[in-house]
């Protein structure tokens, strides 16, 4: 059984090639990715013992799913095969002043069509002492969302540490109930929080005086907003908020806080140029966050850690953060020429 698991939905990316329009030629690049997968990936890239809990259909599509996962090292023995299809996005890369552009169609895919009771948690949670799961899957549908907190009500149950990505998609919470109605439930049972400038605000609707939209940081604002997080869900030690600087497409800042009992630590910052591929970037923090508090005892090198891994992340293509653990410690270690390693 996997010791860190990993609940979600993984999905069928189609991309443009390059910095292209949707259709300006007429393929696209088709891999999978998707928040917790993404997760799942990374830690076992770092050798923690990962699985994937899911819903993926009996076809080919889902088939070269489960693949695309076991080749990374990911269990996948609680995927639940059901459903008629595997959820798709599409993604339109950016540039300099344009912006990324994603159209979701995973309506009707396997795993929103699951619901309480389809999985048998005490037998996906023996063994294990880690659940990572994220704002996206409770945004799907009315069904994932009550699956959700049945997940993390069980995980507790049983004695693993929860973890949750607030991850606020707007373009997915249509299904009657806002993203603050069902999340401030679900956070009740989370033990470290991960966010990043608007999450907080959209998912939980905790707000402080923080302007997203202009591409500036005020880490004092911030500094707040994290004591403020704690303050109202105390089940919650850890709260991580990472603070991205938007200059343009291919340009942005990079850096995290994190506040625990002990207090508000900011991290290394990273000026990113000529960004390969932004999403994902989240992920890579959370699924770095998640191994620096369980191989550091020092968190703000658990946080340096996360930080550091998610900046490569931005020079990968592809949802998966390919990067290993020698890499992050040698870029935590200031080694960032890029130089040719021979």
């Amino acid at each position: 059984m996997s010791e860190f698991l990993t609940f979600g939905e993984i999905m069928l990316r189609l991309k443009t090639p390059g910095n292209e329009r949707f259709f300006q030629s007429p393929g696209f690049e088709a891999t999978f990715g998707g928040g917790e997968a993404n997760v799942a990936v990374a830690l076992a890239n770092y050798g923690f013992d990962a699985g994937f809990v899911s819903a993926l259909p009996k076809d080919d599509i889902g088939e070269a799913a489960i693949r695309e996962l076991r080749s990374f090292g990911v269990s996948t023995t609680h995927v639940n095969r059901s459903g008629n299809r595997v959820g798709i996005y599409f993604l339109e890369t950016g540039a300099n002043q344009r912006p990324s552009k994603v159209i979701y169609d995973r309506a009707g895919s396997s795993i929103c069509e699951a619901k309480p009771g389809d999985f048998d948690w005490k037998k996906v949670f023996r063994g294990a002492k880690w659940l990572h799961i994220t704002g996206i899957t409770p945004a799907l549908s009315a069904s994932t969302a009550d699956l959700s907190l049945e997940a993390v009500k069980t995980a507790k149950e049983h004695g693993l540490t929860v973890s949750c990505d607030f991850n606020y998609r707007g373009k997915l919470w249509k299904y009657g109930k806002t993203a603050p109605e069902v999340m401030t439930e679900l956070v009740k049972y989370v033990d470290v929080g991960i966010a990043n400038e608007e999450d907080c605000q959209k998912s939980l609707g905790i707000t402080v005086d923080v302007d997203v939209e202009s591409g500036e940081l005020d880490t004092a604002k911030y500094e707040a907003l994290s004591e403020k997080v704690l303050k109202q869900f105390p089940n919650m030690s850890v709260i991580a908020i990472t603070l991205r600087e938007s200059h343009s497409a291919d340009r942005n800042g990079w850096s995290a806080c994190l506040r625990d009992a002990d207090g508000f630590r900011l991290s290394r910052h990273y000026e990113i140029t000529d960004i390969i591929d932004r999403v994902g970037g989240g992920d890579s923090f959370a699924s770095a966050l998640i191994y620096g508090l369980n191989a550091y005892e020092d968190r703000q090198q658990s946080l340096e850690f996360a930080v550091a891994a998610s900046c490569l992340k931005h020079s990968i293509m592809g949802d998966f953060n390919r990067v290993s653990v020698a890499e992050v410690t040698s870029l935590m270690g200031g080694d960032q020429s890029g130089r040719v390693q021979r």
